[in-house]
């Protein structure tokens, strides 16, 4: 009996230790893969008529998940000058990125896609053009976009001229779902943007092969929610849709947070 218990003993051992190595492998192969395929870098492309703040809510809980978030502040001058100037943040990040953009920033993520080690473009309540398009043929192609004459106005200088919301406009356009203070506070602080934006041509499309992923708000008055849809399933994104407004990554920053993740961790 006592043979026996001994080698019943041993056999349990040997049975544990197999275990233990089996997991320890397994542990060990996991931290080579994270180690090799490490959580890409977030970079996040602010519209017109916004700066950077516009994605605070969204940067803090990326990061809260290891994310590293770079917010460049868009010079808002020219499609392809814009695209020119994030060209040299981009040189800046190594490693893999994915990138996001609101609503103009959506054509410059789309100029910057061949960027070597981006992997996913995330446009949110976003402009996804093609090359030869313009950004004012697009908004105006569906009905419902308010941004017009009597939202705007125009700041004239010897290099051109600026639109800028204005500031009782900028709520209803932009931020309906915000609190009025917030709403207020955003459009005191507002950015403009080169006029003549809308009817550059853009030069590049996106590359078909790179994952695309958009958010469509059913509350858009500045871009068509029709028009977004669009662009959105021309380019084969994968959507999503919410109840909210344009600046959806402020009334809504979970779900945009959840997107930007998924395409992040694919």
């Amino acid at each position: 009996m006592s043979t026996r218990r001994s080698t019943r003993r041993h056999l349990l051992a040997a049975a544990a230790g197999i275990v233990l190595l089996a997991t320890g492998a397994t542990t060990a192969t996991a931290a080579v893969q994270n180690h090799n395929h490490p959580k890409p870098t977030v970079v996040l492309v602010h519209g017109a008529f916004a700066d950077g703040s516009s994605w605070s809510d969204v940067t803090s809980r990326l990061q809260r998940d290891g994310y590293k978030v770079v917010v460049p502040a868009v010079p808002l001058r020219g499609i392809a000058s814009d695209a020119s100037y994030l060209s040299g943040v981009l040189a800046g990040i190594s490693g893999p990125k994915v990138l996001v953009g609101h609503s103009y920033g959506g054509a410059e993520i789309t100029q910057l896609a061949d960027t070597t080690g981006v992997n996913a473009l995330v446009y949110v309540n976003a402009f996804i053009p093609q090359a030869g398009e313009t950004l004012g043929a697009l908004n105006s192609q569906f009905p419902g976009s308010q941004i017009g004459p009597d939202t705007t106005d125009t700041i004239t200088y010897s290099g051109g001229a600026d639109l800028v919301m204005k500031p009782d406009s900028f709520p209803g356009v932009f931020a309906a779902d915000l609190p009025a203070k917030e709403a207020a506070s955003l459009a005191a602080s507002q950015r403009p943007v080169a006029a003549a934006v809308f009817g550059e041509p853009i030069r590049k499309s996106a590359p078909a092969s790179i994952p695309k992923y958009a958010l469509v708000s059913s509350g858009d008055k500045a871009i068509p929610p029709a028009a977004e849809r669009f662009m959105a399933k021309r380019a084969g994104a994968t959507i999503v849709e919410v109840k909210a407004s344009h600046l959806a990554m402020l009334s809504e920053p979970g779900t945009v947070t959840k997107l930007i993740e998924k395409a992040a961790d694919r």
